[in-house]
């Protein structure tokens, strides 16, 4: 995993972080299995990441999210960018990430990040932002910004995006892809039956397609997709899903379970076992995926670094042979 940086300036912000979600009911929380949890973080090198994180006034997602592997990330000081501002446009019902309507875009950002990167010395760097639909190419252009001064800054680094789905923004994905990203990640997050209740501000079938299209564009680029379980959806479902991103030519999934962050939330149907995690990444590899990531804890930019080498030596593998 990483630990994923918002170099947004923080301060004393008393808007509610969900305010779509105030009149919602209140649901259960599931008490966690014995193989959901985790040590509490605390070792030498996560409080010196804490205190870098303090010290420079950034909003942290593994925070704000609840990341159950925080410790393990900051203890490794891996460092994953979410770019555009700490506030998104969508009210997705799993998510933890404040809603509403988001400040303009720092255009410092890129050369920010970029320091950073350069700074840390970081191998292997994933960027994320928020969905940022207000603006006319949903950001497409300041992602690409924030490649290209990586690129200047730290070019021995190799760079993952993980990006909004661009809906309605005729060719955003175009300029993200021309930047030449080494790995593109857009997630489906669930299965389509539950994108009404789960992730209504999506398309299932837009994203599967976006995913499709960065093929098309550039046939050697690495793509990268995630969802979560336990929202209800059923296993024939996922094996479904699967088939459509192998559809898609998606190199690397992820599987990984949900974590409800609070009552107003989407609620935890059922925990899934390390066995079905094992089971599903058995079943992915047999259809034809490079790289699968599948277990309990796995989230999008779990390992990220170690993926790519490994991700990258699978093709070469799968050349030669």
């Amino acid at each position: 995993m990483v630990v994923v940086l918002d170099t947004r300036t923080a301060g004393k912000d008393l808007r509610p972080r969900h305010p779509e979600k105030a009149n919602r009911p209140e649901t259960p929380l599931l008490r966690k299995p014995d193989w959901i949890r985790v040590r509490a973080p605390g070792s030498p090198v996560y409080r010196e990441t804490q205190e870098i994180v303090k010290k420079n006034g950034l909003v942290t997602v593994c925070e704000e999210a609840g990341c159950p592997n925080i410790g393990e990330c900051w203890s490794k000081k891996h460092a994953t960018f979410m770019i555009m501002g700490d506030t998104c446009t969508r009210a997705c019902a799993f998510c933890n990430v404040r809603t509403g309507m988001p400040e303009a875009l720092d255009r410092a950002e890129p050369e920010k990040v970029a320091e950073a990167v350069a700074k840390l010395g970081l191998e292997h760097v994933v960027i994320t932002s928020v969905d940022r639909d207000d603006l006319a190419d949903g950001g497409a252009q300041h992602f690409a910004d924030v490649i290209y001064a990586i690129r200047r800054a730290a070019p021995g680094t190799t760079i993952e995006i993980l990006t909004p789905d661009f809906l309605r923004k005729p060719g955003a994905l175009e300029v993200v892809v021309e930047a030449r990203p080494d790995v593109f990640n857009h997630n489906l997050e669930t299965v389509p039956s539950k994108y009404l209740k789960v992730r209504p501000g999506a398309r299932y079938f837009h994203s599967l397609r976006l995913l499709q299209r960065v093929k098309e564009l550039d046939p050697n680029m690495f793509t990268k997709s995630g969802i979560m379980v336990g929202l209800g959806e059923e296993r024939n479902e996922i094996l479904q899903l699967m088939d459509d991103l192998r559809v898609a030519e998606v190199d690397f999934m992820t599987i990984g379970q949900y974590l409800q962050p609070s009552r107003k939330h989407h609620p935890v149907i059922r925990f899934v076992t390390p066995d079905e995690f094992k089971s599903f990444e058995t079943i992915a590899y047999a259809k034809g995926f490079l790289m699968v990531s599948s277990s309990p804890l796995t989230r999008s930019s779990h390992h990220a670094g170690e993926d790519f080498a490994r991700l990258r030596s699978a093709r070469q593998a799968q050349h030669q042979g």
